[in-house]
């Protein structure tokens, strides 16, 4: 698993993402909220997050790449009341955080296809990773 610093990371990735066009909707925040309790990380250091962001900490395992990547795509998801111009920034964004993180764009590209279907947008996480090893191998 990660450590504390790639942890607070990760959701400070995360809030970033959540903020690129706007604040921080309350089921964004409840969503993140649910991922840092998961991570072991208090809500007072995840709100202290949202307002003092930490610098992108490179996670070294790919399976952790990978578990994040998800996180964003359901983070991505989670509200959908999306624009047609919103969502194209956010899927955009969302390519350039996995190119960041060094996943394959391949595989990113895939991911992003596939995911209109589904129910709700949410590549379910088997799908996904079978899409990333495919790619990795």
């Amino acid at each position: 698993m990660v450590n504390r610093l790639e942890k607070l990371s990760l959701l400070s990735e995360m809030i970033a993402f959540a903020q690129h066009d706007k604040d921080i909707q309350n089921i964004e925040y409840n969503f993140l909220l649910g991922v840092a309790k998961q991570l072991g990380i208090s809500r007072e250091d995840f709100d202290y997050l949202i307002e003092y962001p930490i610098n992108y900490t490179h996670l070294k395992s790919h399976s952790e790449r990978i578990v994040q990547f998800h996180r964003l795509v359901l983070l991505m998801n989670i509200e959908q009341e999306h624009s047609d111009i919103e969502n194209n920034k956010s899927v955009a964004k969302l390519y350039n955080f996995g190119l960041r993180m060094g996943l394959s764009h391949e595989s990113i590209t895939k991911v992003l296809y596939l995911m209109d279907s589904f129910p709700n947008k949410i590549v379910p996480p088997d799908v996904l990773i079978d899409i990333f090893k495919t790619q990795y191998n």
